[in-house]
């Protein structure tokens, strides 16, 4: 089966390090796979109203949100590029996920079904040791251990200043294989439950 990527920018600006980071593990993967890239930013979704127990089905998504489901839906792999912020994900990225969790009660998408099986990946740069990705790494994880798809880890990078994470070199190698590796079905520690919001 042929694969296809789904590449999400979720920082604040244009051309940093994550962003390099992702690009070069992108361009590893074999010739022709699809690849489709979205700046989060540049494609901001609305604000998200949880409606779980509002009455009637979850109104259709439109817009930019409509788009970005038909993406998420099309991909067999979704990237989530996202820089370290304060330990965990950017808010474009967190907006996205809370959207996801709002797609789930979609009538007639089954949106949790489609989704099993695929891949997840996450690639951040970030200052520091890659300890402090723990929490961002966690979220990533138990996402697609709720949603039933693989999680093919995060690529993790070092730089602060724009184009600092071309210089880490350990980062630049592992970006080489990041995507060709075996993704295992994502599973929550001791068989744990947990709402995806």
């Amino acid at each position: 089966m042929s694969r296809s990527f789904l590449l999400l920018l979720a920082s604040s600006r244009p051309d940093g390090n994550t962003e390099l980071l992702a690009r070069a593990a992108a361009g590893h993967l074999p010739p022709g796979t699809e690849q489709r890239w979205v700046r989060l930013a540049e494609r901001p979704l609305p604000d998200f109203s949880d409606v779980r127990h509002a009455d009637g089905p979850r109104a259709a998504p439109v817009g930019e949100e409509a788009d970005l489901l038909d993406a998420t839906l099309a991909a067999t792999d979704v990237v989530i590029a996202s820089p370290l912020y304060w330990y965990t994900l950017s808010a474009e990225a967190k907006r996205y996920l809370y959207h996801r969790s709002g797609w789930l009660r979609l009538p007639g998408r089954d949106f949790k079904a489609a989704m099993a099986g695929r891949t997840l990946w996450g690639v951040t740069a970030m200052a520091g040791d890659a300890g402090t990705a723990g929490p961002l790494v966690g979220a990533l994880h138990h996402t697609a251990a709720y949603m039933g798809m693989r999680f093919g880890g995060v690529l993790l990078g070092n730089g602060t200043r724009p184009g600092d994470v071309l210089a880490d070199t350990g980062a630049l190698e592992r970006a080489g294989t990041f995507f060709a590796r075996e993704a295992p079905l994502a599973r929550f520690p001791q068989a744990a439950d947990a709402s995806a919001g």
